[in-house]
C-alpha cells in the first residue's frame, strides 16, 4: 500500500475544489456512524498561526498522557501528515481502508451530485473515523478555510474554540473586509463554550463580540507572551507560566500564549495538565516548513510557507533579524494577492529568484518578476527559473546573501521532497 494509492483514491474528489457548506460532510459522517460526535475536541480557526497552535496543543496534551488526535491542513509532503495520533502520522495501511469505506459511499452517488463530497470533506471524515478507531481521548482540529461553513464545523460543541488571528486571505470566498472574514471565523464559536482570541483587528472585533454575546461565550483575549532566555535557549512567560519556545519567530509569542490559554481552560472541564506537561510539550513541539532552518547541499537555508500578507510581515521581521541582505527564492499560487506579499518581503539590496509551484495553479514567475521590479527597483538581481533545483543551485553559490525559500507551503513541500531524495541518494 503506497502513497500513490492514496493519491488515486483521493483523485475522484479533486475536481470540486473549495465548496463551502455542511450538508455533504454531514451525510458522509452519518454514513460512517457520526464519529465526530464521539470525541471531545478543541477547534482552531484563524488566518495565520492555527497550525502552530494545533502543534503546541497536541504536543502538550500528549505529554500530559492523553491519546490525542490532530487534524491539520495542508500537508507538506504526504497526505498522511494531516491525520496524527500522539504526534505520529496515520500509516498508509490505515488510511487506505478508510478511504475505501468512503469510496463505498461515494460510488452510490453521481459524480455531479450535490452530495458528492470534496477532497477536504473526505479527509475530515477520514480523520474522525480514524480517531474513533484509535480510541483517541481528545482531538485538536484545525479549520480548513473560514469557519462557519468549513467541513470541520459539524461536531458537537468543542471544549474550547480558538481564533488565532484575522487578516486578509481568501477574500474571494470569505469576503472583502476583515469584518467579513472575522464573521466567518466566528462561526466556530458555540453557545456557552469558552473562546480564546488572539490577534483580532479593531475592525473585526465588533463582529466577534456580537457572536460572543449572542452565544454567551466566556472569552479570553490573549496578548503575546513575554520572551525569556534560559541557558541560552528561547523561553516565554504567559501569565506566570514559563515554558521553552521550540518554534522560531516573533509570532510564536502569541501562538504559544494561545495554546497556554487553552491549557489553562481545560482543567476547568476536568482535564489534568500539570506544569511539567506544558513545559515538556511546548519544548518538544515540531511544526515543519514555518521559519525552519534546514540545509541544501550542506549549506544553511531558511524555509517558510508565508503565503499571505500577514505571514509575509512575520517572515520579513525575522529576515531583518539576520542583519544581511536576503536572496529570496519565491514561488506563489496564482490565486494569491501577490502585490502586498512582495511589497512586504522585498527591500533594497535584496535579490530575488522566482520559480513555479509544481503541480498546482502557479503564478507566472515572469509576471511576478515584472511586479517585483516595479515595487522595488533597488533589488540587486531578479531572475526566473524553470524549476526549484536550478534556482537553489544558483542561490547557494552566493555567499553575500542569506537565502530564504518561501511564498507557498506547496513549494516548501516540494523542497522537502527534493531534500528527502537528495538525502536518500547520498545514503545509497
Amino acid at each position: 500500500m503506497t502513497t500513490t494509492t492514496i493519491d488515486s483514491l483521493l483523485e475522484a474528489y479533486q475536481h470540486f475544489g473549495v465548496r463551502l457548506g455542511l450538508e455533504r460532510v454531514e451525510k458522509l459522517l452519518a454514513y460512517l456512524g457520526n464519529p465526530q460526535e464521539k470525541i471531545p475536541f478543541i477547534h482552531v480557526a484563524g488566518t495565520n498561526g492555527k497550525g502552530s497552535v494545533c502543534a503546541y496543543l497536541s504536543s502538550v496534551l500528549t505529554s500530559a498522557g492523553y491519546r490525542v488526535g490532530r487534524f491539520t491542513s495542508p500537508h507538506l509532503v504526504s497526505w498522511t501528515e494531516r491525520i496524527c495520533v500522539n504526534e505520529k502520522a496515520i500509516a498508509p495501511s490505515a488510511l487506505i481502508p478508510i478511504l475505501q469505506i468512503i469510496q463505498g459511499y461515494t460510488e452510490q452517488l453521481a459524480p455531479d451530485s450535490e452530495d458528492f463530497p470534496t477532497q477536504f470533506e473526505v479527509l475530515t471524515a477520514a480523520a474522525w473515523y480514524y480517531f474513533v478507531q484509535q480510541k483517541v481521548e481528545i482531538a485538536v482540529i484545525e479549520v480548513g478555510l473560514g469557519g462557519r461553513l468549513d467541513s470541520t464545523n459539524v461536531c458537537s460543541p468543542p471544549l474550547v474554540s480558538i481564533i488565532t488571528s484575522i487578516s486578509y486571505d481568501h477574500v474571494r470566498i470569505l469576503g472583502p473586509t476583515l469584518a467579513d472574514i472575522g464573521g466567518e471565523k466566528a462561526g466556530i464559536l458555540k453557545a456557552d463554550r469558552p473562546a480564546i482570541l488572539g490577534d483580532i483587528p479593531d475592525t473585526a472585533k465588533p463582529r466577534i463580540q456580537e457572536r460572543l454575546t449572542a452565544l454567551n461565550c466566556p472569552a479570553t483575549w490573549v496578548s503575546p507572551a513575554i520572551p525569556l532566555v534560559k541557558n541560552g535557549q528561547a523561553w516565554a512567560n504567559y501569565q506566570g507560566i514559563e515554558y521553552p519556545l521550540a518554534l522560531t519567530g516573533q509570532m510564536q509569542l502569541l501562538n504559544s500564549a494561545l495554546a497556554i490559554a487553552a491549557c489553562q481552560e481545560l482543567p476547568n472541564q476536568g482535564w489534568q495538565i500539570p506544569l511539567e506537561a506544558i513545559q515538556q510539550g511546548m519544548g518538544k513541539t515540531h511544526w515543519p516548513g514555518r521559519l525552519q532552518w534546514t540545509t541544501w547541499q550542506g549549506k544553511p537555508l531558511l524555509i517558510d510557507g508565508a503565503h499571505n500578507p500577514a505571514g509575509a510581515i512575520y517572515l520579513r521581521q525575522y529576515a531583518d533579524s539576520l542583519q544581511e541582505p536576503i536572496l529570496w527564492i519565491l514561488g506563489m499560487l496564482g490565486n494569491k494577492d501577490h502585490q502586498p506579499i512582495l511589497q512586504t518581503l522585498l527591500k533594497p539590496g535584496d535579490a530575488l529568484y522566482l520559480v513555479p509551484v509544481p503541480d498546482h495553479l502557479t503564478a507566472s514567475p515572469q509576471e511576478l518578476a515584472d511586479l517585483a521590479q516595479g515595487l522595488c527597483p533597488q533589488l540587486t538581481q531578479v531572475q526566473t527559473f524553470s524549476g526549484l533545483s536550478e534556482a537553489l543551485e544558483e542561490a547557494l553559490k552566493r555567499n553575500d546573501y542569506a537565502p530564504i525559500l518561501g511564498g507557498s507551503l506547496y513549494l516548501i513541500g516540494h523542497f522537502l521532497e527534493l531534500q528527502s531524495r537528495q538525502l536518500g541518494s547520498s545514503v545509497e
